[in-house]
C-alpha cells in the first residue's frame, strides 16, 4: 500500500463546502509570513492607494453633508432612519460604490470606499452600516462577477441610484456560522409565470438577520436545489444557489425588523412558502445552479476586508481624538488627568493601536485595490480589526469615565460602544474567523505544496501516486529548510536580515523576520503530528493564526511608518508602541502554542527549534508608554493623520473638544504664568477660575489680552466637561436648562 493510500484512510474528508472555501480568494503576502520570509520586497513596491479627483470631491461633498444631515442621538431614539436621508444615499449613489461607471455606478476603489465608509461611521453607524451593506456582499457584487448580461444590463443601473434597494440573505434560525448548512430549499419544477409554463424552482425560505430586508425592493436569496424528478439530470442535490427575488413577486415576504442593540439601521427577516421562480431568476441563469457557496465565498474574500474593518478604524479615531483631547483638558487635583499614568498607561494603548489599525485599513485596501482578494488577509483584518476597535473604545471609555456612559448629542463615545458587538459578530462572526479560519485556511493557502498534496491524497486516480511522491519530497525538503531558517534566527540574532533604509525600522524588521521564521516549522510539525485533527484543536490553531495576524499588523505598519506619515520624528512613538505591541502578541502567541502542544517529544523539537525555552516575553515599557500618552495630548501631525475620518459638526461633541484642546494649547504659557503668580500670591478664597484671573487682572499680574484668552479658553473649557442634562420627563437642555426640541426627521 503507497503512503498516499494510507493516508487516504486516515485523513477526513474534504466537504464540497470546505473545498470551495479552501479555493476561493488569493494569496498574497501572507503566504510569505507563512513560509518564514515575510516579503518585505513585495511590501514596499505595493502602490499607494489614494483618492482619485472624483473620490475626494465625493468625500468633501455628499459625504460630508451626509453627515450634516443626520443626528445620531436623535436618531437612536427614534424608530425610523428619516425617508429624507434614505432618498440622499440614492440620489447621490452611495450605494453603488462598487458598482462600474459603465452601469451607471461610482465604481471607487477599496481604498475609497473603506474611508467614505469609515468617515460616516464616526458620525453614525446605522447610516454606515446602511452604505457598506450594498458595497459588500450582496446583490450588486454577485452580478457584477456572476450575472448574465440582461440581469446586469437591468438591475445594476437601478441598484446605482437607489430605485431599487438591495438586501441578501443567507443566515436563517438554523444555520448561522454554518452557513453551508442552510435547510432552505428550492425544488426543481415546472410553474407559472407571466402567462406561460416555465422551468423554475419551489422556493421555501426563513431567513433573519438580514440588513436593508426591511426596506429592500430587491432580495438576494441562497438556498439549496434538490431535482427529486430528475428534471434537470441524473443528480438529486444540486447545491447551494443564489437568486435575485423582487419583493413584489408573489409570496415574497419582506418588512419586519429585528432591533440590533437599538442601532437604528434596518435589520430584519424574510420568509417564503413553495414561491414559483423561474430559472432567470437564478443570478448567472441556469448554469449556476449549484455554484451559490463558491460565488458567496469568492465575494466575501474581499467584502469582508473593506467594511467592518473601517468600522473598527472609525471607533478608534474618534475615541482617541476625544479621550487626548478631554485628557488634555480635564484637570483634577490641579493637573491634567492625562498626566496620571494610570491614565498614560491607557491612552499610550489607544494612540498605538489606532496607529495600527489604519496601517493595517490602509495595506489591506491597497491590496484589493490590485485587484486581489486575499482570503486569509481578509479574515485577519475583519477579526483583528474589529476587535483592536472594541480594545480602543473600552479603554477610551474607562478615561472618560463618567462623562462616557452619559448619553445625549454631545457625548462622542456612547453610539459607538452600543454598536461594537455589530461588526464583531457580523460577515463571520470573530470566534470563528479566529479559531476556525485564520489558520485553517492559511495553512492550505500558504503552505506552497500542501493544498496540492491533500488534492492529491483524496484523487480517485490510480496514477496519483507518482506526483504525490515529488510533492512530498519538496515538502519534506521545504520542512527541512524551515527548522534550518528558524534554528539560525532563533540563535544567531546578528545574523538576522533586514532592509530597511530607516534606523529605527532595523531591529523590529529583523524580529518580525525570526517570528516568521518560527511560524513555519511550528505549523510544519503541527500538520505532520496532529494531521486533519489540527482544525479540530481549535486553541492550537487559533494562536498559528495569531502569530500569522500580528505578523501582518507589524509589516502593515512598517510600511505606513515609512511611506506614509509625513513627520516621522513625531510619529516615531506610535511606531514604536504600534510594532512592539504587536511583535510581543505574536512571541506570547508561539510560546502559548509550545506549552500547550499536547505530544511530548514533539513539544521538545519544537522548543529545540524555536528557543522557546522561557514564557517571558518583551513588552511595553514604562517610558515608552510616558512618552506616547505626553505626545498623543499635542496637536501634531499625526495626531491629524490619525483622526482623519473625524469630520467636526459645527456645535457636536467632537466640535467642543477640540475648540476646548486648541485653547488650551494656546493659552499655556499664560497658565504657566497663572499658575507661578498664584504660588507666589495666592488669591483666598479661590472661588473659581473666572473669579481668579479677575483678581490677577486687578492686580496687573496679567494684560487685559491674556485675560481675555484665559476667559475664552475656560468658557470652553467648562462645555468640554459638561455632560448632557435633561428635565424630569428627559426633554434635553441646553447649557442654560432650557428644554431642546429637535428630532432626527427635525434635522433631516
Amino acid at each position: 500500500m503507497s503512503i498516499r493510500t494510507s493516508l487516504k484512510k486516515v485523513l477526513p474528508p474534504i466537504s464540497i463546502t470546505e473545498q470551495e472555501a479552501l479555493d476561493a480568494g488569493d494569496v498574497w503576502i501572507e503566504s510569505s509570513i507563512y513560509q518564514g520570509k515575510p516579503d518585505m520586497a513585495a511590501l514596499r513596491s505595493l502602490p499607494q492607494g489614494t483618492l482619485t479627483a472624483d473620490e475626494q470631491a465625493f468625500l468633501d461633498g455628499p459625504v460630508v453633508e451626509l453627515i450634516n444631515m443626520v443626528d445620531d442621538y436623535a436618531l437612536s431614539n427614534e424608530d425610523h432612519i428619516p425617508q429624507p436621508v434614505i432618498d440622499f444615499l440614492c440620489k447621490n449613489k452611495f450605494f453603488s460604490m462598487i458598482i462600474p461607471k459603465k452601469f451607471g455606478g461610482l465604481e471607487f476603489s477599496p481604498y475609497a470606499n473603506s474611508t467614505i465608509v469609515a468617515t460616516i461611521a464616526v458620525a453614525s453607524g446605522a447610516i454606515a452600516v446602511t452604505v457598506m451593506v450594498p458595497n459588500s456582499l450582496g446583490p450588486g457584487e454577485l452580478l457584477m462577477h456572476y450575472g448574465t448580461e440582461e440581469q446586469q444590463n437591468y438591475w445594476l443601473p437601478r441598484l446605482s441610484v437607489g430605485t431599487d434597494i438591495p438586501c441578501f440573505a443567507l443566515t436563517g434560525p438554523e444555520a448561522g456560522s454554518d452557513a453551508g448548512s442552510i435547510p432552505d430549499a428550492g425544488i426543481v419544477c415546472k410553474g407559472m409565470h407571466n402567462g406561460e409554463e416555465v422551468l423554475g424552482l419551489r422556493v421555501s425560505w426563513d431567513k433573519r438577520y438580514i440588513t436593508l430586508a426591511p426596506i429592500a425592493t430587491v432580495l438576494g436569496l441562497a438556498f439549496k436545489v434538490f431535482d427529486p424528478e430528475q428534471l434537470l439530470g441524473d443528480e438529486l442535490e444540486l447545491g447551494i444557489t443564489c437568486a435575485l427575488l423582487p419583493k413584489s413577486h408573489a409570496g415574497v415576504e419582506l418588512g419586519n425588523r429585528h432591533d440590533p442593540m437599538g442601532v437604528r439601521f434596518y435589520n430584519g427577516t424574510t420568509r417564503g412558502q413553495d414561491v414559483f421562480i423561474p430559472m432567470e431568476f437564478i443570478i448567472g441563469g441556469q448554469k449556476n445552479i449549484g455554484r451559490g457557496w463558491q460565488m458567496l465565498v469568492s465575494c466575501l474574500g474581499a467584502g469582508r476586508g473593506i467594511s467592518l474593518p473601517a468600522m473598527g478604524v472609525a471607533t478608534a479615531q474618534s475615541a482617541f481624538k476625544s479621550t487626548v483631547e478631554y485628557s488634555f483638558v480635564r484637570e483634577q487635583f490641579g493637573v491634567p488627568i492625562g498626566r496620571f499614568e494610570g491614565i498614560q498607561e491607557k491612552i499610550a494603548d489607544i494612540a498605538g493601536k489606532t496607529f495600527l489599525l489604519e496601517a493595517m485599513r490602509v495595506l489591506t485596501t491597497e491590496g484589493l485595490g490590485e485587484g486581489i482578494k486575499p482570503s486569509v488577509v481578509t479574515a485577519i483584518a475583519k477579526y483583528h480589526m474589529t476587535e483592536l476597535g472594541r480594545d480602543v473604545m473600552n479603554q477610551a471609555m474607562d478615561v472618560q469615565a463618567g462623562k462616557a456612559i452619559q448619553k445625549g448629542p454631545q457625548n462622542t463615545l456612547s453610539n459607538g460602544y452600543q454598536s461594537l458587538p455589530i461588526a464583531i459578530t457580523v460577515e463571520g462572526a470573530n470566534i470563528l474567523t479566529r479559531n476556525l479560519m485564520i489558520f485553517g485556511q492559511g495553512a492550505m493557502r500558504c503552505h506552497p505544496y500542501l493544498k496540492e498534496m491533500v488534492d492529491l491524497i483524496h484523487s480517485e486516480d490510480q496514477a496519483a501516486d507518482a506526483p504525490f511522491n515529488k510533492v512530498l519530497a519538496k515538502t519534506v525538503w521545504f520542512s527541512i529548510k524551515n527548522a534550518l531558517r528558524s534554528t539560525v534566527n532563533s540563535y544567531l540574532p546578528f545574523l538576522r536580515s533586514a532592509d530597511s533604509q530607516l534606523a529605527e525600522v532595523k531591529p523590529y524588521e529583523q524580529r518580525l523576520n525570526s517570528i516568521s521564521a518560527k511560524l513555519a516549522p511550528l505549523a510544519d510539525l503541527s500538520l505532520l503530528v496532529l494531521g486533519g485533527d489540527l482544525k479540530k484543536a481549535e486553541l492550537l490553531s487559533a494562536r498559528l493564526g495569531d502569530v500569522m495576524s500580528y505578523s501582518y499588523a507589524a509589516m502593515a505598519t512598517i510600511r505606513f511608518y515609512e511611506q506614509r506619515v509625513s513627520n516621522r520624528e513625531e510619529a516615531k512613538p506610535y511606531f514604536d508602541y504600534a510594532m512592539q505591541w504587536s511583535l510581543a502578541q505574536a512571541e506570547q502567541a508561539i510560546v502559548n502554542f509550545v506549552n500547550n502542544f499536547p505530544h511530548g517529544p514533539t513539544r521538545i523539537l519544537m522548543r529545540t527549534l524555536t528557543n522557546t525555552y522561557t514564557s517571558s516575553v518583551s513588552g511595553i515599557s514604562d517610558d515608552l508608554v510616558r512618552e506616547l500618552s505626553t505626545a498623543a495630548m499635542q496637536d501634531s501631525s499625526i495626531k491629524a493623520e490619525l483622526t482623519h475620518l473625524v469630520k467636526i459638526k459645527a456645535g457636536d461633541g467632537n466640535d467642543i473638544n477640540a475648540q476646548a484642546f486648541l485653547a488650551k494649547h494656546a493659552v499655556l504659557p499664560i497658565l504657566s504664568k497663572v499658575q507661578k503668580a498664584l504660588r507666589a500670591h495666592p488669591v483666598v478664597p479661590f472661588i473659581s477660575f473666572e473669579h481668579a484671573v479677575n483678581k490677577m487682572l486687578e492686580a496687573e499680574q496679567i494684560t487685559q489680552d491674556e485675560h481675555t484668552a484665559l476667559l475664552s479658553y475656560n468658557e470652553k473649557r467648562k462645555l468640554s466637561v459638561r455632560v448632557d442634562e435633561f428635565t424630569f420627563d428627559l426633554e434635553l437642555v441646553d447649557v442654560n436648562g432650557q428644554p431642546i426640541v429637535e428630532t432626527q426627521s427635525d434635522a433631516a
